[in-house]
């Protein structure tokens, strides 16, 4: 009982110190409202694209075209490709017959990953694959357990890529999302999962083997990004769920709606996370031992874990990142991070959160000021109860030639493009 008078001390002070996200949108103003979305002043919305399937990360060419990656397959086809006309982009043609989430473009190729492998399609000077049926086999075998099985990659400038392989485990559990089971001893799925691995991007045919260990620790990663400026991997945590569900004894139903925290981390190589054994507490500013390995919600971790760069309120599933690069929006942007936050469902029974995408500023490749919603809106309602009732789901981001930002939504396959003028 101490521990829940404790937490419920500690929530309401963040409420009141706007900790928790729902502070961040009042405090954004003044609103434009463009395409049903609430930007700040001077950026507006439209919708380019409807209806095109489960959409999860986009790529855009040079040349302005963009590239979709479908979670499942629509009629057949799991990566549509994009061309504009007038504004409105029309689908050309698709092609890929596997599901996924991972799409970018890097050095002349269109990679694209299932829940298995990573695939490449080379473009011609046009921005178009030259030969959609021909594609060339990066990496394969990667494990699919059919949870937090998105296989999301990103590269550096030195000829590697960096892939997820999301945990299939809540919290390593003896008998998994089980209350009161206790976690494994030494938690063995870190060998081959709950990490980043590290391949090279243009050997064909890789496996488990061929690849470097990256980094450890992290339940699952969606959104990822190479940092130009510090040169480090970027990453963002999926936090683990239902702290009151399987621990009632030390969390209350709201304690467990906003905990763990939704962490940033800057990767090298070697580095550990620390998950499963810990998580951390945004409230309390602490990494916490998990309750599986012996933790009561205020027991503090071991400090030989990686500590995040910057914490978000739980439960609000950071799908992507993208570092800002384009000349189009105000001097702030430039450089900075914009992450995809889906929404989650387990916040229940209180109201989800997420369903907006956020900024957060940096400097000299590192986090230089608080975090702010940026675009909110996408979910059509103030109030979200349920996932299912949320009429977008922000996913994907992707920077347009002219600096415009474009965030997909694997609801009702709509891509927004998202401007400003002065």
């Amino acid at each position: 009982m101490k521990n829940k008078f404790l937490f419920s001390v500690l929530i309401g002070v963040a409420i009141v110190t706007g900790t928790l996200a729902f502070k961040n949108i009042s405090q954004q103003t003044p609103f434009n409202d463009h395409a049903g979305l609430a930007l700040p002043a001077g950026f507006s919305a439209s919708i380019v694209a409807n209806n095109l399937g489960e959409v999860r990360h986009i790529a855009v060419t040079k040349e302005g075209g963009i590239y979709a990656k479908l979670g499942s397959t629509k009629n057949g086809k799991g990566i549509l490709f994009l061309k504009s006309n007038n504004g409105k982009f029309q689908e050309q043609n698709g092609f890929g017959d596997y599901g996924g989430t991972g799409m970018r473009i890097h050095n002349g190729y269109l990679y694209a990953s299932s829940n298995t492998d990573v695939y490449r399609y080379k473009l011609n000077d046009k921005g178009e694959v030259e030969n959609p049926a021909k594609a060339e086999t990066i990496v394969t075998g990667l494990l699919d357990h059919g949870e937090h099985n998105s296989k999301s990659f990103t590269f550096d400038n030195d000829g590697n890529i960096y892939v997820n392989v999301g945990a299939y485990s809540n919290s390593c559990q003896v008998q998994d999302r089980a209350p009161g089971s206790m976690g494994r001893p030494g938690c063995p799925i870190l060998d081959s999962a709950g990490g980043i691995w590290q391949f090279k991007a243009d050997k064909m045919d890789q496996h488990y083997g061929d690849g470097v260990h990256y980094a450890t620790g992290l339940r699952n990663v969606v959104g990822l990004e190479w940092n130009q400026k510090d040169n480090a991997l970027f990453v963002m945590q999926h936090g683990r769920d239902q702290l009151h569900d399987l621990f009632p004894q030390y969390y209350d139903a709201k304690t467990s709606s906003i905990l763990p925290a939704e962490c940033m981390y800057e990767i090298r190589k070697g580095d550990n996370a620390g998950w499963p054994y810990i998580y951390y507490d945004q409230i309390q500013k602490k990494q916490i031992l998990m309750p599986e390995y012996g933790g009561d919600g205020k027991k503090m971790a071991d400090k030989k874990y990686l500590n995040p760069v910057m914490a978000f309120p739980g439960h609000m599933a950071p799908n992507d990142l993208l570092f800002y690069t384009g000349n189009q929006f105000p001097e702030k942007y430039k450089n900075g991070a914009f992450i995809a936050f889906h929404g989650s469902w387990n916040r229940s029974p209180e109201p989800q959160a997420g369903y907006f995408v956020v900024f957060v500023p940096f400097k000299d490749g590192k986090p230089s000021g608080k975090w702010e919603i940026f675009a909110n809106g996408f979910a059509g309602q103030k109030v979200v109860m349920s996932p299912g009732k949320a009429e977008h789901r922000p996913c994907g981001l992707a920077q347009s030639p002219d600096g415009s930002l474009y965030v997909s939504d694997d609801v009702k396959g709509t891509i927004f493009k998202i401007s400003y003028k002065k």
